[in-house]
């Protein structure tokens, strides 16, 4: 009886260790798992970090290469901008030469139908006169062409300026006076009633007010002969610009 209770009670306690022993082992092997888990999803954070991180290292190549080539760009357009505009100063130059040149046969032609009207040469002196009214003809046109090549060296000049200083004040004259004609709230666009006649040029920059109440500040983006077109800067539009505004310097000449 008594060697059957201590089987018993060595049955128990087997039993109770085998018990004790299967909770540890569930205990580590849940712990393991949580810990193979943990190492897996870093893992998976690690592997996503660095496909993000190769991605923006692509990207940063790829917009330091274009920037490259914009970089290479402007400085072809720079140079053939600078070409064309000694080009154009070289034609001016002999355009003047030849103008005065023109001029002084004038004189002479002017000197000698004077003379020969003197001695009432009438045929000889419609001749002089037919070649006088050429050289004039000659004359005008020399001038419009000076004219033209001296404004296309000019627009030239101004953007070897911008090439050279993108940030530069364009100075307006400082008697500038002009109102709005047509006004586009949608776009913020306007059109002034200024322009080549009265020296406006692209990128200079006009103060709108009404009453003497600062409205907005424009930027000149392309110029006809009495007309202007202008974009309203960023940050400097303090109310709808209307048809009938004033327009002044907002850089005037000293």
């Amino acid at each position: 009886m008594l060697i059957r209770i201590s089987l018993i009670v060595a049955i128990v306690a087997g039993l109770a260790v085998a018990g004790l022993n299967f909770t540890k082992v569930r205990t580590d092997i849940v712990t393991t798992r949580a810990d193979r888990d943990n190492e897996r999803t870093m893992k998976e954070q690690a592997q996503t970090e660095l496909s993000s991180t190769r991605r923006d290292l692509e990207q940063r190549t790829t917009e330091l290469t274009q920037t490259k080539e914009a970089l290479a760009t402007t400085t072809t357009e720079r140079d053939r901008a600078v070409e064309s505009a000694s080009q154009l100063t070289q034609r001016a130059n002999q355009l003047t030469e030849q103008l005065t040149g023109t001029r002084a046969e004038l004189a002479t032609a002017q000197a000698e139908v004077a003379a020969y009207r003197q001695v009432g040469t009438t045929e000889f002196v419609a001749n002089l006169a037919r070649n006088l009214r050429q050289t004039q003809e000659g004359l005008a046109e020399a001038q419009v062409v000076i004219g033209t090549l001296n404004k296309k060296a000019r627009q030239l000049e101004e953007e070897l300026a911008d090439y050279r200083d993108p940030r530069r004040i364009v100075y307006l004259p400082g008697n500038l006076k002009g109102q709005v004609v047509v006004s586009d709230p949608k776009w913020d666009f306007v059109v002034l009633n200024v322009g080549e006649d009265q020296q406006v040029v692209p990128k200079g920059e006009l103060l709108v007010n009404r009453n003497g109440r600062l409205v907005a500040k424009v930027k000149v983006t392309s110029v006809q002969k009495d007309r202007c077109v202008a974009n309203v800067v960023p940050g400097w539009k303090l109310g709808e610009i209307m048809e009938g505004d004033q327009v002044i310097p907002a850089h005037p000449a000293s």
